[in-house]
């Protein structure tokens, strides 16, 4: 393993941070997939002893149709579920129903996220599993190799993870820490607007709710979308005093940052002269034609942030042991935090892996800070390190517990 330093003082004269809402149909994509492999990593684990390998990365939400005026919203044509990846039917000869548990737990998850939706008529699951396993497998081979049967293992032998935990692709996972105050705000907003006590003291307030904020000096700027579920909107002066109250409050949220210079826009594409408002039947665009892909959104810092280091690979939804596009990605963003936290660094992390290396042997982790280091706390800095990966299981354990929000 190369641990590499630099200095990196990136100019945050002018930054971009963007956050979609967790009822965006990208941030339901990630979510549902995360929430698959948890339940599916669980049942494997209780039925028999070990996480079966399986991989919900791909899933997609295929927006449906809806009806809404003031006062009423419903949907008439249904939310599509595109349930795609790979996974385990059986273990030991044993086979278990793996499709029904996962439409059972894809209705469970929407029915919990989107309100007024009826799960027997408003979600349709669409299945696009497959058991082929990733290159390797050959046929002279087929008796020996655990690829062959990476999703059919006849035993433990057939998980050779259990053994020793390996890097299943060659990628790189990423961190950064601290948060800046814009990215800060951004979070806040949509905490605080997602929060379950606002949300039943304002129950006309949708999740899918999108954040654009960009900084310049000390000139913060936010445009943001927030849908308003029509039930609970009989017309629209009460629309536009709902809209009011989310301004004063994210107006509340600033000045407790020490943000005085803002300027807000909420819901643009709003026209009272055409009669045309943000308004849904469950609180999120994915009722209307709107599509989700896990990937598309939030990093696993719950951000997207084109002005810090980024790397484009989709966290949820992958195997919780040994994927590195998940763990080192939360490895990497909890080393950054320790540092930061430890050596009081503002700092970068990457953690590059090679496919089938030792999972607690990453080929280079590399430290951006902000200042020159010396020898010393360099060394420092080394152990830590070490000493941090050889604790990296534990973050499977976490995921489990659904101690990651993902997205």
């Amino acid at each position: 393993m190369k641990i590499l330093f630099s200095k990196n003082q990136i100019n945050q004269t002018f930054e971009v941070v963007e956050r979609k809402g967790v009822g965006h149909p990208d941030t339901l994509s990630d979510h549902l997939a995360e929430y698959l492999s948890v339940q599916y990593s669980n049942f494997t684990i209780n039925k028999f002893g070990v996480i079966l390998h399986h991989n919900f990365d791909k899933v997609g939400l295929l927006g449906g149709k809806s009806s809404v005026k003031f006062g009423s919203g419903k949907l008439t044509s249904p939310i599509r579920v595109l349930i795609n990846g790979r996974a385990s039917f059986s273990f030991g000869g044993e086979n278990f129903d793996v499709w029904q548990m996962l439409v059972d737990w894809t209705k469970k998850f929407l029915v919990n996220k989107l309100p007024n939706i009826n799960p027997e008529i408003d979600i349709v699951c669409i299945n696009n599993l497959s058991t082929a396993s990733s290159p390797g497998q050959q046929k002279d081979n087929a008796s020996k190799s655990a690829r062959n049967f990476w999703f059919q293992p006849r035993s433990l032998e057939d998980l050779p993870e259990l053994k020793q935990p390996f890097s299943n692709d060659t990628s790189v996972g990423v961190g950064f820490a601290p948060y800046s105050k814009l990215e800060t705000f951004v979070l806040n907003i949509e905490d605080t607007l997602n929060d379950f006590e606002y949300k039943k003291n304002n129950i006309w307030i949708g999740s899918d709710i999108k954040i654009m904020g960009a900084r310049e000096g000390e000139n913060f700027y936010i445009t943001m979308c927030v849908p308003q579920i029509a039930d609970y909107v009989p017309d629209a002066e009460t629309y536009l005093r709902n809209l009011s109250k989310v301004k004063n409050d994210i107006n509340v949220i600033a000045l407790q940052l020490g943000i005085n210079n803002l300027e807000l826009n909420v819901n643009t594409r709003d026209s009272v002269e055409k009669n045309e408002f943000y308004l849904t039947a469950t609180g999120s665009s994915i009722e209307s034609g709107d599509e989700g892909l896990v990937g598309r959104g939030n990093r696993v810092n719950r951000l997207i942030t084109p002005n810090r280091i980024m790397c484009i690979e989709g966290a949820a939804g992958k195997n919780p042991i040994y994927h590195i596009g998940k763990v080192y990605h939360l490895f990497a963003n909890n080393l950054a935090n320790k540092i930061y936290e430890k050596f009081g660094l503002e700092n970068a992390i990457s953690v590059i892996s090679q496919s089938g290396r030792d999972l607690n042997d990453p080929w280079i982790i590399s430290i951006e800070t902000t200042e020159e280091l010396g020898n010393n706390i360099k060394k420092d800095i080394e152990i830590f390190i070490k000493n941090e990966i050889n604790n990296i299981k534990g973050i499977t354990k976490d995921i489990l517990l659904f101690k990651y929000p993902i997205a």
